[in-house]
């Protein structure tokens, strides 16, 4: 039988939506896209470079109670509501990704929150043995 299970990572997003930051499915980690806030304080910058770098704090969180790191990542998706905000999040992106070069998407689009300016989405598999 394969693992499946939800990595919670407090958001009061995910008990008024009804969703998991995570879900572990055997081999394969499923990070929901990430927003900039602080999950704690539930508090956003209004700089979306320090959101991107906030996104990828929140990830790695989830990646690591999931067993695994961003260098398992194979697929990521940046999720923004305004395409000029993208470059300027190019060099925290590469310190996270340039050497692992997971298959990656830029999709334009609104997000839940005015607020939010970028929101990451990926997909690792860990290496179990």
């Amino acid at each position: 039988m394969t693992e499946r299970r939800s990595i919670l990572s407090g958001s009061t997003f995910e008990e008024h939506i009804g969703y998991a930051r995570a879900v572990v499915d055997g081999d394969w980690v499923h990070v929901s896209g990430t927003t900039g806030f602080d999950y704690i304080a539930m508090t956003i910058s209004d700089d979306v470079v320090e959101q991107a770098e906030q996104c990828l704090r929140n990830i790695e969180v989830a990646l690591t109670e999931a067993k695994c790191t961003f260098a398992d990542v194979v697929r990521v998706r940046y999720l923004l509501p305004d395409r000029a905000d993208f470059e300027p999040c190019w060099p925290v992106l590469r310190r996270t990704f340039g050497e692992v070069r997971p298959a990656a998407t830029m999709l334009m689009c609104g997000l839940a929150d005015p607020r939010m300016k970028i929101e990451i989405e990926v997909y690792a598999r860990r290496i179990t043995t």
